[in-house]
Parts: C-alpha cells; sequence; structure tokens
C-alpha cells in the first residue's frame, strides 16, 4: 500500500508539472495571421430557420413542402445544443453566424429582436453601425459580439456574413432571426425583408446567400403564454399541427422563387422550451443533376460521422461550402454530406424522428442508471464485508455457498458496464415502457457475459473469469470505435446527441472502461508467463496490448481521444515496470508522460494537416496560432466543475472507502482481504495501482474528471472483489482438506 500510495503521489506531482510546461508552451505560441480571403462564390445558398421544427412535425399531407424536399433531398436528426441545456432561436442564429455554439447574452428565450432599419429613427447601440439602405442592423451587436469573443467557445458572431462579404457577396436577410445569421461583424446585413410574403423576386435574385425566418411553429408556443408558475401552458397537438403546416406553406413559398442550382438548407435551429430535442435538418439542390444534394438520402458530416446526425455549427460550414468559400477555422463545424439511402420518405422520416426519441429515453434514465449502479455496488461491497466475516461455526457448505455467491454477484457487476454498450444492440427506446426495458437489456448481457466467465474451464481461476470481462469489454468498446461508435451513442456510457459533446471515437466513460479492461487484461495474460519464470515475455505482453490500445484510443480515424493517450501510456508503463520487477522511479514516470505528450502531438499534427482534421488537429492549428490554451483552460473548469457532480461522487466515495477498509481491516486473523489474491495473483497489485495511475492521468487530463476515475473503479473493483473471494474460496477448500487453521497465509497454488 505504501508503495502504490508512493507511486501515486509522485505521478501526480509529475502529471501536474508536465501539464504546466505544456500550458506555458501553448501559452506562448504566436498568433497566426488572418484567414486569406476566398473567391467570389460560385453558388447561391438559402438557410430557412424553423425555430423548433422537429421530424414528427412532417406528414405527406400536412408538410407537403417538406416532404418533397426530403423525398427528393437528404434529411437528418439536427443536434441544436448550444451553450445552454436549450436553445433559443436567438442563440441558434447566432450559432450560424459564428460557426460555433453561441448564445444573446442575458436573454429571455423569446423570438430574435426587431432589427433597426435605415430612416426608422432608432439610434444604433456604440461600437454597432448604422444600417445599410436597403439592409438592417442588428439590435446590440456589439455587446453580443463583445460576449461571446470572451465566452467560454469564443465564438466569432459575424463570421460568417464577413466571409461572404470578403468574398465580394452580399447577403439578404428575411424575417428578425435572419439578421442575426447574416450580419457581418459590424452587425449589418446588405438587404433585409420583414418576412417571406413581402419578398419579391428581385429579392431573391440579388445575393448569393439567403436567410429566412420561419417562426410560425415558435410562435404558437409564445401565443399559449405560461401559467402562473412559470410553465408553458401546453399547446393542443391540432395547434402544432397548424403551425407546422403554416411554416410549410412559407418553405414552399421560398423554394418556389429560387431559380435551378440553389442550395436549400432547412434547420430547426432552437428549442421550445426547456427539454432539449433533435430537431430537422433537410438539404436539397434545386433542379440540378450531380448536385450535392439532389438524391434521397441521410444527412451526416465529419463532426458526427453518424449516418443521419448532424450538428447545428455543421449549417454554416454547409453554406460556405455551397457557395464555393473557404472556411475559416473558427468554425468549427463541418459540411453535411449526403449518404444515398434507399428507404422511403416516410422510412427516413419515421427513423430519424426515432433518433429523437432514443435520445430522450436515454436522458431520462441516464442519471438514475449511475445510482443504481453505484449504489448496487456499495450494497454488494456491504453484504460482501458480511459475508466474508462469518464465524467459523459455519459449516463447510454453506461457506462455499456464501462465498460462491459473493462472486458471482461481483462478476454480474463487472459485466454491468459492458452491458450497458451492449445494450445499444436492441431498440429499447422503442417499447412503451424503455425504462424497464433497458433494465432488462443490461441485466440480461451482463448476465450472458458473467455466464460466459463462470462456464468455462477456467472457472476456477483467480484471475481468468476477470480476464474474459475485460477481454469482452475492451474488444466490443475497440470494435465499435473501429465501426463507426454507433453503440456508443445515446447509450448510459457513451454519449448523448442531445448534448453534443461527441459523436464518434471514445467518450470520456468509453475511453475509461476500454482503458481499465485493457489494463487488466494485460496483466492477468501476462500472468501465465510470469508464473513460468518468462518476465520478457510477460513484458512483451504488455507492451503489445498496450501499444495496440493507444492506437485505438489515439488515432482520429478510430478512438480520437486526445487525453486517452496521456492517460494510457504511463498507466502502461506503471504496470509494465511492475511485472517486469523494475523500480516505478520519478524519472522513468516523467520520460512516459513526455512520450505519451509527444505521441498525442504528432497525432494531432498529423491530423493537422488533413482535409478533415478532428478536434485533435483543430487542438495542433490551435496551438498554432496561440489559442490553445483557451482549450486547456476550458477543459480543466469542466474537470473541476465534475467535482460537484454528486451521482458519480457517491459512487467513487464508496469504492475508495471500500478498498481503504479491504486493505487495512482483516476479515481473519491479520490477513487482508486483498492479500488473498495477491498471493494468488502475480499481476494483481501491478494490475490495480496501473488502473489507479490511469485514473488519476484520466481524471487530470479530460474535461470529465472525477468521471474517468468513477467509471474506473465501476469495472476494477467488482473484479477486484471477485479475484479475492475466489482465493479465499480456494484457501477454505486448501484447510478444509489438510484440516489446518484457515487463517494462515496460503502458500502458492498453481493454477
Amino acid at each position: 500500500m505504501a508503495r502504490g500510495l508512493k507511486i501515486g503521489t509522485t505521478f501526480a506531482a509529475v502529471f501536474s508539472l508536465f501539464a504546466g510546461l505544456i500550458a506555458a508552451t501553448v501559452a506562448g505560441a504566436a498568433p497566426a495571421g488572418a484567414a486569406p480571403a476566398g473567391a467570389a462564390p460560385t453558388g447561391r445558398t438559402v438557410i430557412i430557420g424553423v425555430p423548433g421544427l422537429m421530424w414528427r412535425d412532417v406528414g405527406e399531407r400536412t408538410t407537403p413542402a417538406l416532404w418533397r424536399l426530403t423525398g427528393r433531398g437528404a434529411g437528418g436528426a439536427l443536434s441544436v445544443r448550444t451553450t445552454k441545456v436549450n436553445t433559443c432561436p436567438t442563440d441558434g442564429w447566432l450559432t450560424v453566424s459564428a460557426g460555433q455554439r453561441a448564445r444573446l447574452p442575458q436573454g429571455d428565450c423569446v423570438l430574435p429582436a426587431s432589427p433597426v432599419l435605415p430612416g426608422s429613427g432608432q439610434a444604433t447601440a456604440p461600437g454597432t453601425a448604422p444600417p445599410a439602405a436597403e439592409g438592417a442592423t442588428a439590435p446590440g451587436w456589439a455587446e453580443i459580439k463583445k460576449d461571446n469573443g470572451r465566452g467560454t467557445y469564443h465564438a466569432q458572431t459575424g463570421l460568417l456574413g464577413d466571409a461572404v462579404r470578403r468574398a465580394g457577396g452580399c447577403t439578404t436577410a428575411v424575417g428578425p432571426g435572419a439578421v442575426f445569421a447574416l450580419a457581418d461583424g459590424d452587425g449589418r446585413v446588405d438587404r433585409y425583408v420583414p418576412s417571406a410574403d413581402r419578398a419579391t423576386a428581385p429579392d431573391w435574385a440579388r445575393c448569393a446567400l439567403t436567410a429566412v425566418d420561419v417562426d410560425d411553429l415558435f410562435r404558437v408556443y409564445l401565443d399559449a403564454g405560461v401559467d402562473a408558475d412559470g410553465d408553458q401552458v401546453p399547446v393542443t397537438p391540432a395547434d402544432r399541427r397548424a403551425a407546422a403546416a403554416a411554416a410549410d406553406r412559407r418553405i414552399a413559398q421560398v423554394v418556389a422563387a429560387q431559380p435551378a442550382g440553389t442550395t436549400v438548407l432547412v434547420a430547426g435551429l432552437s428549442d421550445i422550451g426547456v427539454t432539449p430535442h433533435l430537431r430537422l435538418a433537410a438539404a436539397h439542390t434545386l433542379g440540378a443533376r450531380n448536385g450535392r444534394f439532389d438524391r434521397p438520402g441521410l444527412l451526416t458530416s465529419s463532426a458526427t460521422r453518424q449516418p443521419g446526425m448532424v450538428t447545428l455549427t455543421d449549417v454554416t460550414a454547409t453554406a460556405l461550402m455551397s457557395l464555393g468559400l473557404q472556411q475559416p477555422k473558427q468554425a468549427v463545424g463541418s459540411p453535411w454530406r449526403a449518404q444515398p439511402s434507399r428507404m422511403t420518405t416516410g422510412e427516413r422520416a419515421e427513423a430519424l424522428e426515432d433518433a429523437d426519441v432514443a435520445a430522450q429515453a436515454i436522458g431520462n434514465v441516464q442519471g438514475a442508471f449511475f445510482l443504481v449502479l453505484g449504489g448496487a455496488q456499495l450494497l454488494l461491497y456491504g453484504l460482501a464485508a458480511l459475508a466474508l466475516r462469518r464465524r467459523r461455526r459455519d459449516t463447510p457448505e454453506s461457506r462455499a455457498r456464501i462465498l460462491a455467491g459473493t462472486r458471482i454477484v461481483a462478476l454480474v457487476g463487472a459485466a454491468a458496464p459492458v452491458a450497458s454498450i451492449l445494450a445499444g444492440l436492441l431498440p429499447w427506446w422503442q417499447s412503451s415502457h424503455p425504462a424497464p426495458a433497458l433494465v432488462c437489456a443490461v441485466v440480461g448481457f451482463a448476465g450472458l457475459v458473467a455466464g460466459v466467465a463462470v462456464a468455462g474451464p477456467w472457472r476456477r481461476s483467480v484471475t481468468t473469469p476477470g480476464l474474459v470481462i475485460t477481454g469482452v469489454t475492451a474488444l466490443v468498446l475497440a470494435v465499435d470505435v473501429m465501426t463507426g461508435s454507433s453503440l456508443q451513442l445515446n447509450a448510459l456510457m457513451g454519449y448523448s446527441a442531445l448534448v453534443a459533446g461527441r459523436f464518434y471515437g471514445f467518450g470520456n466513460q468509453a475511453f475509461s472502461l476500454f482503458a481499465v479492461a485493457t489494463i487488466l487484461s494485460a496483466a492477468w495474460l501476462a500472468e501465465y508467463p510470469l508464473r513460468a519464470g518468462r518476465k520478457w515475455l510477460a513484458a512483451g505482453i504488455v507492451a503489445a496490448v498496450g501499444a495496440a490500445a493507444v492506437l485505438v484510443d489515439g488515432l482520429p480515424a478510430w478512438g480520437s481521444d486526445f487525453g486517452g493517450v496521456l492517460a494510457m501510456v504511463p498507466a502502461f508503463a506503471v504496470l509494465g515496470l511492475m511485472i517486469a520487477d523494475k523500480r516505478v522511479s520519478a524519472p522513468r514516470l516523467a520520460l512516459f508522460c513526455l512520450a505519451g505528450a509527444v505521441l498525442v502531438l504528432f497525432i494531432s499534427y498529423l491530423n493537422a494537416r488533413s482535409a478533415n482534421p478532428t478536434h485533435l488537429g483543430r487542438f495542433w492549428q490551435d496551438l498554432e496560432s496561440g489559442g490553445a490554451w483557451d482549450t486547456v483552460a476550458r477543459k480543466f473548469q469542466a474537470m473541476l466543475r465534475s467535482l460537484g457532480y454528486w451521482p458519480f461522487i457517491i459512487p467513487l466515495a464508496g469504492a475508495v472507502g471500500f478498498l481503504f477498509f479491504a486493505l487495512v481491516r482483516p476479515i481473519k486473523a491479520r490477513t487482508p482481504l486483498l492479500e488473498r489474491a495477491y498471493e494468488h495473483s502475480a499481476t494483481m497489485r501491478p494490475a490495480l495501482l496501473a488502473t489507479l495511475t490511469m485514473g488519476v492521468a484520466g481524471m487530470l487530463a479530460n474535461d470529465s474528471g472525477v468521471v474517468i476515475l468513477s467509471v474506473a473503479f465501476s469495472l476494477a473493483t467488482p473484479l477486484m472483489l471477485a479475484a479475492s473471494v475466489r482465493a479465499l474460496e480456494r484457501d477454505h477448500v486448501r484447510a478444509d482438506r489438510s484440516g489446518s487453521p484457515r487463517s494462515e497465509s496460503p502458500s502458492s497454488v498453481p493454477e
């Protein structure tokens, strides 16, 4: 234990020092120059924003215009998350403007304010330019720009309008919200029309980029108002259908006025009320052959890599692409792409509506799942402690049943995390009772995996049943990220499309599971050559598994995980050094921390040179421009905020308490619980210390912070308990056969 504490303390100090050096390097990087201006616009684009629009609003008879757009073009489920849990209309329009999550500072969730018009007598705020002769100015633009620039995401509002203007193009805004989307850095649009009904043919033909605000759907909720408690007065399904039909008529009017070759982008770019949803996204290139969106399909982008899933920040990138303009690096989205689909229009609309159903279902049960998982494990540890302290008067048969039952329950608990991922193979959210269906799916898969662990000839081993579970966990997660990460999307230990933090690769929770699973698998695979006296082979197994795990985790095409590489390299180094019976010194640990940082920065450098860099490549670009410190600071602040997330803190505290109890409180005379497992397994101690190293490093290197450590314990602790109980079972059987006292320390028992 003292050695483990020394290693952990040394690691934390080295890691913190190295993080400080990286931060200093990032902060001192020289800023890059402005992006060069692109060529003149070569296409025409119309962005139609319909705040609150969802796929369940679309029907062949009720919304024929949207039905035709979907049938002839591509559709997707749109994640509209900006800076808050729920996105308001102006927030959505400003996000289109910046190509980054943006917001209206200190604003109520209402429709966008009317713009400042020429000759209206309205005074513009200081720092805001007056409107052009036929244009308009966004009210309060100077404060909006300042607030977003100093906010968490440093959104550059006006980016889309500036890009068009630098290229020699102009912008037309139809409706108040469109002004916030297309305003340039000074808050101005070139041409303004109050509504689609008042737009003329010259208005539609004037500029290459037009945005249209269609607010019928959101307005019906505003008109309904709120009750005395401030809650939304419910809107009847008939009123919502009528509002959607009105919005559809406006969309039809806009589409009919566009010439052939125009790219029409429809986005339900905000929420209604406090509950977030996935909204509608549709794209169609009118009357063009071989256009980008001229065939039926599903929308996707490099930002999601998920068929039928796109984000609000992608709208900016898509508009710039369709205009033939260069995308500034401040715009973080990726252009929409159409994946051909043989599904009918109705089938695609139903599948995209189903994506929101899944997102809602997982959001409703995710918090409860972690509470139940943590509470069940704490209950298990308490019952195990009581069972393992039973007096000698128990019969051998009774004692054997207690130990066997405790071990099996622990293995089922260890299989629960991967079972929560495998549950995505079943459409549980389509059930009339999603929560019970999900519970049944998780319990079923956990029982299946645990059954395999205890059913084979390895069932009497101390470590091999755990190896089966960790192997399955690592394999499932590796295959998932290598084939598109579909199981992690809307999973209990995956990521939520509503949060939109990540859509592919390893999320923080899945990374923690994968890292712990690979560390324990490597250790327990090395058990056999280590017992045979082949340390070089055991160390080679650890190195091979570690290299494969780091590649799966860090490569942009698969795990695409920056912080994971920083955590896994030193963790596997600790494991390898201890198995090779080498001293884990501060210089060696610092060297491996440096190696992890160099490796992930090299991956980032290569990815930054690709056509579609991920967040890894964008970090290198930020490093070159001097903006990477903002990313580091945002991640660090998020890590600190995670310390206040009690659904994870409680299980973590319970797991740490159990570990402390197991190490310092004797079960029998002078023999701690883990000592039994240590004496039966030469790799148990290195495995647990490497896991703790990964947990500490992952907590420091990822924005989820303590969640990393909590998820790591959710897998490692029950496996440790199962191995320890199995060691006790073997000791009791041996003692009963020999008649020797069971409190004596057992000698090494061959597997």
